[in-house]
């Protein structure tokens, strides 16, 4: 039982590893605020739906299941 917790926290560390390093960088985003850039575009309106969106969930969701994953590693003696 163990060794399988261990592979499903190394499978969920390298998904939230990748999903991290898809995510873009938020550079942008805060020139735009400092200069005061209001993007009106389908993507703006449509947050829930893009694929970085998708990335954050993703990495939520891994996020807490390693949590889990761990905790369960931890009881398991």
């Amino acid at each position: 039982m163990r060794e399988a917790l261990v592979v499903v926290e190394a499978i969920l560390a390298i998904i939230i590893l990748i999903a991290i390093m898809l995510q873009p960088s938020k550079a942008d985003a805060l020139s735009g605020l400092i200069q005061g850039s209001n993007n009106q575009s389908f993507f703006s309106k449509n947050k829930g739906r893009t694929k970085e969106s998708m990335l954050v969930r993703l990495t939520v969701i891994c996020s807490i299941l390693f949590a889990i994953n761990t905790i369960a590693l931890n009881l398991i003696k």
